[in-house]
């Protein structure tokens, strides 16, 4: 059967596009080559869901017959996974070789960058990624928290939504910055000091939605723009205090020894990028509990808009420090994420991310986790999403071949499913 063809039977199967509203079937049978359930891969596999809810996942050598008007899809050839989730994500930005970082915040209206975020969310949901965990709108104020209510109320066609809102920075790090002290720049960030400054901003995005609180825990504003800490510790465990309160964790930017053992110390749950990680620091993660999202992709496509041509024989000395660090950081059995701080290159192309964590080392097995059950695990969703197992929600992806053969695979998409309802380009 050709792919043009299977789209329009799995269309009429199920009854849906991506404008349609109608409900999905009572039970539905999928039937792919293999399941990697989140945790391994299975053959001779099925996937029975009703409405939007996994009902059954597990050997298809069942003995009771299947109730009249089940619709059943056959995937040969396929592999069926959890929806995908994007780990670091900022849907209010686009890549920066299109438009600087300091022009999307000072010069696009709220209104494009909204309207940019729609399609934003739109492609990475059709790349199969279900759930993302977007870290900050970067002067777009709370305008992701009204993103994820609309995709929520099916307005609009995306993931699953985890957002940061503002993110929080100490006075003076973060830009843009302008060249004359006269001149007080709109801010990528909420900037806060202190612990009666740090408790307002974080009571303030928790009352506007945020599902998550980042800080920027060290920034490029040392000497000779050098990264440096920017929060004392007392500091940060006052913010993993404050919002640990209402249920929520603290994730931090973090690229700096320092910046990283003072966050770890706090008790934050992420740490985001971790550039400059060492042996013993990723030691201190591990023995803390926090968790990793080395955002491999994001230097790899700076460096190529920098004219990096991707040949190892040019190879900037950025990519090959993170190589070591993140080497490092697997040799130490830290948690890692997958999430490649998509923004800064194009959303819907996520899945370079776990490509290069394949490239630099890891297991492609481990990888599919780190994107699946690791996620959910580590962003507290697991009762939703990041396994196919009974009494979760349908989020499912079924993609050509075999993503451990090759992680490249995933690119093959053949069916996105949310919650039930499958979409389609």
């Amino acid at each position: 059967m050709s792919e043009r063809l299977f789209f329009f039977m799995l269309c009429l199967f199920l009854g849906c596009r991506l404008s349609a509203q109608n409900s999905s079937p009572s039970l539905t049978e999928l039937r792919p080559d293999q399941v990697f359930d989140g945790e391994q891969m299975h053959r001779g596999w099925i996937v029975q869901i009703s409405g939007d809810t996994i009902s059954y996942a597990g050997p298809s050598d069942r003995t009771t017959a299947l109730p009249k008007g089940v619709i059943v899809i056959d995937l040969k050839g396929k592999t069926l996974l959890p929806g995908l989730i994007e780990g670091h994500s900022h849907l209010f930005l686009h890549p920066y070789n299109e438009t600087p970082w300091d022009d999307q915040v000072l010069k696009e209206s709220r209104a494009e960058r909204t309207a940019r975020a729609v399609s934003h969310a739109k492609n990475t949901l059709l790349a199969g990624f279900t759930t993302v965990r977007d870290l900050g709108t970067e002067g777009s104020g709370y305008d992701d928290v009204g993103l994820k209510i609309a995709i929520r109320k099916g307005v609009v066609p995306g993931p699953s939504m985890l957002v940061a809102t503002r993110a929080i920075v100490s006075t003076g790090s973060y830009g843009p910055h302008s060249a004359s002290a006269d001149v007080n720049l709109p801010k990528g960030a909420a900037e806060a000091d202190g612990a009666e400054g740090l408790t307002r901003e974080i009571r303030q995005q928790i009352g506007m939605g945020a599902d998550v609180i980042k800080l920027y825990v060290d920034y490029r504003w040392g000497i000779n723009g050098q990264a440096a800490p920017t929060f004392t510790q007392d500091e940060l465990a006052l913010a993993v205090e404050v919002a640990g309160s209402s249920g929520r964790p603290v994730v931090v930017h973090a690229s700096t020894i320092e910046g990283m053992r003072r966050a770890i110390l706090a008790g934050v749950r992420t740490i985001e990028h971790g550039d400059n990680g060492d042996a013993a620091i990723f030691a201190l993660m591990k023995e803390k509990g926090v968790a990793l999202c080395p955002t491999l992709a994001a230097g790899d496509a700076i460096e190529k808009y920098r004219g990096w041509d991707g040949s190892p024989a040019t190879e900037p000395l950025s990519i090959r420090e993170k190589k070591k660090s993140f080497r490092s950081a697997l040799q130490s059995g830290v948690t890692l994420c997958m999430g490649g701080d998509v923004g800064v290159y194009a959303h819907g192309d996520n899945v370079r991310e776990m490509e290069l964590m394949v490239d630099y080392g890891m297991l492609p097995t481990d990888v599919l986790r780190s994107a699946t059950s690791v996620n959910a695990d580590v962003f507290g969703i697991a009762g939703r999403a990041g396994r196919i197992r009974r009494g979760l929600q349908a989020d499912l992806l079924a993609i050509e071949g075999d993503p451990v053969a090759d992680i490249r695979n995933l690119r093959k998409v053949i069916m996105v499913m949310k919650a039930g309802r499958h979409y389609e380009k």
